[in-house]
């Protein structure tokens, strides 16, 4: 993705439709719109860019809303733009089912989101 003079690879974006007319059936190998949502798995060596400088990019360039997940902890934190800079809106963690802005219409089980814990092997 093109966001001005940086190119940024976000996990996964969401754009509305009304703002992205046509966006998919162009030629070019990128997208040039900030997306209205963005989504960064964090992982041990990607967390600093993912929560500096890729953030402070997308409130920048008008992104509307952001999700850090936490495969690690079982987290989601959500955030929502503010005139200065990112507001946490809720932050949800383990098993729990959440409404989370952009998509709060819909239930997401977080759970699902998780690897499953490994079950210790039985003895000798």
């Amino acid at each position: 993705m093109h966001l001005g003079r940086q190119v940024l690879v976000p996990d996964r974006a969401g754009w509305r439709r009304e703002r992205a007319p046509g966006l998919l059936e162009r030629d070019d190998p990128f997208f040039d719109l900030a997306p209205d949502w963005v989504c960064e798995v964090l992982s041990p060596s990607t967390v600093a860019l993912d929560r500096g400088r890729k953030l402070a990019i997308y409130h920048q360039e008008g992104v509307g809303h952001a999700w850090l997940v936490d495969p690690r902890a079982h987290t989601l934190e959500v955030y929502g733009r503010g005139e200065k800079g990112w507001r946490l809106v809720s932050h949800h963690g383990g098993e729990e089912t959440v409404r989370a802005e952009p998509f709060d219409a819909e239930p997401l089980e977080l759970g699902l989101l998780w690897a499953p814990k490994a079950t210790p092997a039985p003895g000798p």
